[in-house]
């Protein structure tokens, strides 16, 4: 549970007060109310709060020394302007970026998001059991939100079920753009894609230079096939045992299936597997729907020319009687979130700030007067 503590310094900062989860200090606004940690990672702790100006429950996450790593710093300030713009019932929301004492020194964020009770991961790890109409409606939830996120020009490229929240009424949330792009820019992607490889398309696997919206449609497909049999379908222990894998269960490529590869050693490496058909996915996934198995066919496509989009995936006859296009409209402003890699930590800090006030308007003079 959350305790309360006295300032770490000694000094009681005027609308701040102190709580200690996980032996973690959080130095939040007085408006919440800090109730029990429930996540933590690399970045940091997450606790479940109230705010008490609304009574609505909401989840705190404090990102510790952020810009003590500069490619976190950036993944941070990405999220926040990814997430202010973003307003759809299947992306997570983001209520609040709290404003730091010291503008010119502060070191942990701490933002706001919706309250959710769990995420997929832990969901297929559990023994509830899921129906087909369970599986559906995750599928089609994580479509929809998707679709909207590639309208505004968007890859997630992190999809995975860890990162896909989900409410006890079985609602579901894409979270974490970290990794999000609009456009490839020019980093490499594959030397700061450092999450786990099973999720991760052909494409990048392959080093290939161009990608797109496809990528998140492969990984959707690798995490309906988890929905559907309990377990990853390609856990790779590393980036070639994972092509292996995908060979083994979708069958050798032939010539035309590999015109996307513009890495001719990669190429070579494809051809050099011994053949084999593949293996059928009805014998992988049994009890699953004929029609559900249609589709994550045309999702695990090798080449992501040939795999199917979100939009014809919410088309698709398994999706049939859920998906009404003329009540879930394509975002209408395309996003641009591409940012300098090699920005210094001030201008990181000041951008940081920038996403801040959008929150806090009235700091605007508090701000103003400390630039001062």
């Amino acid at each position: 549970m959350a305790t309360y503590v006295e300032p770490p310094n000694g000094f009681r900062q005027a609308g701040k007060h102190y709580y200690t989860m996980w032996q973690t200090v959080f130095e939040i606004d007085t408006k919440y109310i800090p109730i029990k940690p429930i996540g933590r990672g690399a970045y940091g702790v997450v606790c479940s709060s109230i705010n008490r100006e609304t009574n609505e429950k909401v989840a705190i996450k404090k990102i510790n020394n952020v810009f003590g790593n500069p490619t976190d710093a950036v993944r941070t300030l990405r999220e926040l302007k990814l997430l202010r713009h973003i307003r759809h019932e299947n992306v997570i929301g983001l209520k609040d970026v709290m404003f730091p004492i010291s503008r010119n020194s502060f070191k942990d964020v701490y933002l706001v998001y919706e309250l959710m009770d769990t995420d997929l991961h832990h969901i297929i790890k559990s023994s509830q059991p899921l129906s087909n109409d369970h599986c559906k409606f995750f599928l089609y939830q994580l479509l929809l939100g998707l679709r909207y996120l590639h309208s505004a020009n968007v890859l997630h490229r992190d999809l995975k079920p860890g990162n896909l929240l989900v409410n006890a009424n079985c609602e579901l949330k894409i979270c974490d753009f970290g990794l999000a792009r609009t456009s490839q820019g020019s980093e490499q992607f594959m030397t700061e894609y450092v999450v786990t490889r099973w999720y991760r398309a052909p494409e990048l696997l392959l080093c290939c230079d161009n990608y797109g919206t496809s990528i998140d449609v492969w990984s959707v497909g690798c995490i309906f096939a988890e929905i559907l049999g309990r377990k990853p379908l390609f856990p790779g222990t590393e980036c070639l045992n994972q092509l292996k894998l995908i060979i083994n269960i979708l069958g050798s490529q032939t010539e035309n299936n590999l015109g996307f590869i513009d890495n001719m050693k990669a190429r070579r490496f494809i051809k050099s597997l011994p053949f084999t058909r593949g293996i059928n996915l009805s014998s992988l996934y049994p009890m699953a729907d004929p029609l559900a198995l249609d589709l994550l066919k045309r999702m695990l496509v090798f080449d992501p020319t040939k795999r199917i989009t979100v939009t014809e995936a919410l088309h698709h006859p398994y999706m049939a009687g859920l998906f009404d296009p003329s009540k879930n409209p394509p975002a209408s402003v395309p996003i641009n979130l591409d940012l300098d890699e090699n920005m210094s930590e001030d201008v990181i800090r000041e951008e940081m700030l920038k996403e801040m006030l959008h929150y806090h308007p009235e700091a605007n003079a508090y701000a103003m007067g400390v630039q001062r």
